[in-house]
């Protein structure tokens, strides 16, 4: 397990996948209790300058909104755990685990609707860059700036990824139950990190035969 959201890898490809990934591991395993890794809005801040959705100038700025509100920060951090809880239930239905209307689903993409849209009035038009007329800055209130563009980058993620390319880490073959985009050549992509649960699961499963090979008497001719 990763020590906290300092260390904690971003796989996703998105930053709403990489949102779902702060909960380790992200399915029931036996005998592994699923860890939040955003304990507090310190940790939130922190994965969300990391996840790109805060800049390092307006990181302050949240923390200020945050210190004039007690309450503040604590409705930040329920909104984006609710959001990012949303976006999975919504992802499984994508990856064809649950059942596109089922009730978890629907509920789970109007949350999302209803955090967008509040957003959205918490965003504004401004004059483009020379590439486009004009950019949408999401977030004008910085104590839920966090929430904000969580629920932006959600609902981004759920109108243009692909489901062919959106992959869980298997847990049935002892993954962690991550998910990411496989922007892989061949769409081969299997584990959230090949260093990681992959090779986790290849030294078990070898463990696994060399300890049958002594029980039957027999010997491995080669690892693998």
């Amino acid at each position: 397990m990763y020590a906290g959201v300092a260390q904690l890898p971003l796989i996703g490809g998105h930053p709403a996948l990489d949102l779902i990934n702060t909960v380790e591991p992200r399915e029931p395993v036996p005998d592994a209790r699923p860890h939040d890794h955003i304990v507090g809005p310190a940790d939130l801040l922190r994965w969300a300058g990391r996840a790109g959705l805060v800049e390092r100038d307006e990181a302050p700025l949240v923390e200020q909104a945050w210190a004039r509100d007690g309450a503040a920060a604590g409705t930040a951090l329920v909104a984006t755990r609710q959001i990012r809880e949303a976006t999975y239930a919504a992802l499984l239905a994508s990856m064809e685990l649950v059942p596109p209307d089922s009730p978890a689903t629907l509920a789970a993409l109007e949350q999302l609707h209803l955090r967008w849209t509040a957003a959205m009035g918490r965003s504004a038009l401004a004059p483009g860059d020379g590439r486009t007329p004009a950019r949408l800055t999401i977030g004008n209130a910085p104590a839920l700036l966090v929430p904000d563009r969580a629920a932006n980058a959600a609902v981004e993620l759920l109108r243009t990824a692909d489901p062919a390319r959106l992959r869980a880490c298997p847990v049935p073959d002892g993954g962690c139950g991550w998910v990411f985009l496989d922007r892989s050549r061949n769409h081969s992509r299997r584990w959230c990190q090949m260093a990681d649960c992959g090779t986790q699961v290849k030294a078990r499963r070898l463990t696994e035969r060399r300890r049958s090979a002594r029980r039957s008497g027999t010997s491995l001719a080669s690892d693998d």
